[in-house]
């Protein structure tokens, strides 16, 4: 009977299990049985084991096992989500971090680029100075520039970081489902 009732019920396990299960309802009924038999040698009442009674046994052992399984489910899903948003804030934190970085690097750019900016201006204000001068200009100008270059190259490294964390965030947010 436990058999026909319980093969259409999933049980999370394998068939070697279930038949265990299978076989412990049916081991359960035959004790209750026997209890009965010595409750009524003992008591003089009878009691009885009816089939109703075993089909309502089977039917709370599937909604008791269904209720585990729900909350072991949520569980599961609830931890699923706490490391999604695990993942999410340490994503934000990256991108902060990088977005900071990305500010000062910005902030240094914008200097070094008033600075080149200022001394293309006398470099320009001097170019009808004689060719020693301008010889001597051109090297302050070229310092300049190696310094816009630097400025240039750490920008790109920064925006490079940053864009590298961008698929962090967007996989935390995919796994929140």
């Amino acid at each position: 009977v436990a058999q026909h009732f319980l093969a259409s019920y999933h049980i999370e396990c394998t068939d070697e299990v279930k038949q265990s299960v299978v076989n412990t309802m049916g081991t359960i009924q035959d004790i209750v049985a026997e209890k009965c038999a010595e409750y009524f040698e003992r008591y003089r009442r009878r009691t009885f084991v009816t089939p109703k009674s075993y089909l309502s046994f089977i039917g709370g052992y599937k909604a008791i096992y269904g209720q585990k399984f729900a909350s072991i489910f949520l569980l599961l899903k609830w931890n699923l989500s706490a490391t999604g948003l695990a993942k999410l804030m340490e994503a934000e934190v990256s991108v902060n971090q990088l977005s900071e970085d990305l500010a000062m690097k910005e902030k240094d750019l914008a200097v070094t680029s008033k600075k080149a900016d200022e001394v293309l201006l006398e470099v320009t204000m001097k170019a009808h100075a004689a060719e020693k001068v301008k010889m001597q200009v051109q090297k302050v100008k070229d310092k300049a520039q190696a310094i816009v270059d630097d400025i240039a190259i750490d920008k790109a490294a920064a925006e490079e970081k940053l864009e590298a964390a961008r698929p962090a965030l967007e996989e935390a947010e995919a796994a929140l489902q």
